[in-house]
């Protein structure tokens, strides 16, 4: 295969996947080495430049992705009036698991200070939380986000979050924060 026709099985495969393929895996299907594989899906990234779609490794794959200027269009057209957005609730929760995973229904539900078991039900069917496992002296289910989260938020892994300390209160002023709460 000439390079012309690597980039065009990697397009073709690309524009049926559901998640991001790793290179190995394109490698192997079209035999060929993963340098090989590397340099085509490269020399594509910049290849898209100008379009309204890119080429980008998230999640330890590639997939292609609607171009971030073309977010309105396209959130009209996959909405097209039907409200598929997470709640101000859902939000909350899934920021408290995904910071603070592997975490329970019932830690979580303390943090925000109301019941989540239906946020979290909402949560585990869109495919953005899942099971982690039991907490040992509880018994209570953990839960931890999910590769689909990482991937519909554009980030390659947890450690690409945001830091929460620049959001959160000067401990100085602390003090002062808690006693206008309690007046």
């Amino acid at each position: 295969m000439s390079n012309p026709e690597l980039e065009r099985s990697i397009e073709a495969i690309l524009m049926v996947v559901d998640e991001p393929v790793t290179e190995i895996t394109l490698a192997s299907v079209l035999e060929r080495t993963v340098d090989e594989v590397v340099e085509a899906l490269e020399h594509l990234t910049g290849s898209y430049e100008g379009r309204g779609f890119s080429l980008k490794a998230i999640n330890g794959g590639w997939r292609f992705y609607s171009h971030p200027e073309c977010s309105a269009v396209v959130e009209k057209f996959v909405l097209d009036g039907q409200q598929n957005r997470l709640t101000q609730a859902a939000l909350e929760t899934l920021a408290v698991i995904a910071y603070r995973q592997p975490v329970s229904r019932a830690r979580v539900s303390a943090i925000r200070g109301v019941n989540v078991e239906a946020v979290m039900k909402t949560l585990v069917t869109r495919g953005l939380v899942e099971e982690a496992g039991l907490e040992p002296e509880t018994g209570a289910i953990l839960y931890k986000t999910t590769s689909y989260f990482l991937e519909r938020l554009g980030l390659n892994s947890l450690g690409d979050l945001p830091a929460l300390a620049p959001y959160l209160p000067d401990l100085d002023r602390l003090d002062e924060i808690l006693e206008s709460l309690t007046d």
